[in-house]
């Protein structure tokens, strides 16, 4: 149960931005006319059951002029549910199209404003692969939403519309057995919600590692696809170093992923099909074994007859919507679950804008940062004083090692960022890394005596010796030119 509530609070922390914005009126409209069409229908579907008992007690009385009147009827009625069902299709995209422009929108600008794109890179986030959130994720979250959404209304409408007519024709026809009658005040909805418990029970049994298994297949999908990219992005770089076969291996092998996890996918699939499907054709004749006898005994019409078996459908098929839209409810959960961790990713790099950087540094070999002075090879300069200047100001890091791909943090209070040394001449270095030290602190600039607004305070420049000049890392913070 809680894993319920839980579920239905990200569902609502994650729809209801949308109708709290400048969209909100157009998207209100929309969505309050496709429920009313929802409405509609479940009427529509309640005046076609009581038109099954007029119909076919005409057929049973020979009488030609109820038949016409009644074929009539069924055209009129079905015109009308034509015509709203097309309606309420283009409505439902036009709400889609327009709810997944203004969300991707959103995502787009927290994603990119003050860098936060950077900081979930140089955190490690486990946020993995963003562009399929955005582009893949919202769409099928709210495809799902509104058709699940809708379809679950559709069924508590339905649910308690015909429980009331079923309830009735329990009463008109009763249960007999062994020639035998049973007065059991609604019978009929008593076996409806019976067949309808135990199929969502084995349902959900069977189905349940679905949800994991369409989680992983969205995540190894994505890489695959990231990794297509990254090679077409990089193809010369490949070519010039002859590296086809290893980038071959790494597709091989995350191709491999996609397909062992696909077979998992086919194999619980296989089973929850066998169980639906076999509780879905069970359905069709179930009502009519419950009502035959009470036919046979003289008990009910044959319109009466068909009535409850259309009205006993109509109840089990509102009880039986998880059996239904379990594959399709799975997904949408592993949807919800990729969106609900990218927005916690995106929170936790916007609150580190201020707060602890955590960096994953490039170099192979260990380094011990005990101050910004680096040489090439990781190793501590001396400045033209002895000392560093940096290392006895308020900006200190203390002692560390940084090995490849580890990361480390620096404490809260400290407000400043490493950038790692390079390995070619100081003539050689780009703009590119002041740019990109300056979208993580925009409002920092550290060239040689600027001060910053608040504490730690000054940052020194420091000189290095005339033979450590060549091979000095690129400086900290520097703007672009």
């Amino acid at each position: 149960m809680k894993r319920i509530v839980s579920a239905l609070a990200t569902i609502w922390r994650l729809a209801s931005p949308y109708f709290r914005s400048e969209d909100k009126w157009a998207g209100g409209v929309l969505l309050a006319t496709i429920v009313a069409i929802e409405l509609v229908t479940v009427a529509i579907d309640v005046l076609i059951n009581q038109w099954r008992n007029r119909f076919f007690n005409a057929l049973q009385e020979y009488n030609w002029a109820a038949f016409v009147h009644e074929a009539i009827y069924f055209f009129i009625v079905g015109g009308i549910f034509i015509i709203i069902a097309v309606y309420q299709l283009y409505l439902n995209q036009w709400l889609q199209i327009r709810w997944r422009k203004w969300m991707t929108e959103r995502y787009l600008g927290e994603w990119l404003d003050e860098a936060t794109h950077y900081r979930m890179q140089l955190a490690g986030d486990v946020a993995d692969n963003p562009d399929q959130r955005i582009a893949e994720d919202v769409r099928i979250f709210i495809e799902q939403f509104l058709t699940l959404g809708l379809g679950l209304l559709n069924s508590v409408v339905t649910l308690v519309s015909f429980v009331i007519i079923l309830w009735g024709l329990s009463e008109a026809a009763p249960l007999h057995l062994f020639g035998l009658s049973f007065n059991i005040p609604g019978y009929l909805v008593w076996a409806a919600l019976i067949y309808a418990i135990i199929g969502t029970l084995l349902t959900h049994l069977i189905g349940r590692p679905l949800i994991g298994l369409d989680f992983h297949q969205q995540r190894f999908e994505a890489d695959f696809r990231f990794n297509l990219v990254r090679t077409r992005e990089n193809s010369e770089q490949i070519a010039l170093l002859k590296g086809g076969d290893a980038e071959h291996a790494r597709l091989s092998e995350r191709l491999g992923a996609i397909i062992r996890n696909w077979h998992a996918i086919m194999i619980r699939t296989k089973k929850v099909t066998a169980v639906t499907q076999s509780y879905g054709q069970a359905a069709q004749i179930f009502p009519y074994v419950m009502v035959a006898p009470a036919y046979f005994a003289h008990k009910t019409q044959l319109g009466g007859m068909m009535q409850a078996a259309s009205a006993f459908l109509s109840v089990q098929g509102a009880l039986s919507f998880f059996i239904g839209a379990y594959r399709q409810l799975a997904e949408w959960l592993a949807v919800i679950e990729r969106l609900e961790g990218f927005e916690r990713s995106m929170a936790a790099a916007r609150a580190r804008r201020h707060g602890d950087i955590r960096l994953a540094p490039q170099a192979a070999r260990d380094i011990t940062l005990t101050d910004l002075d680096l040489d090439s090879a990781g190793r501590r300069t001396a400045c033209d004083s002895g000392e560093s200047d940096l290392a006895r100001t308020a900006v200190h890091i203390a002692d560390r090692p940084f090995r490849l791909r580890q990361v480390d943090a620096i404490p809260r209070h400290r407000r400043h960022l490493a950038v790692r040394p390079r390995h070619h001449h100081a003539s050689g270095r780009h703009d590119a890394d002041g740019a990109a030290a300056a979208a993580v602190f925009p409002d920092r600039n550290t060239r040689r005596g600027d001060h910053l607004p608040d504490p730690p305070g000054w940052i020194y420049a420091c000189r290095p010796h005339r033979r450590a000049r060549r091979r000095r890392p690129a400086r900290v913070g520097r703007t672009a030119g």
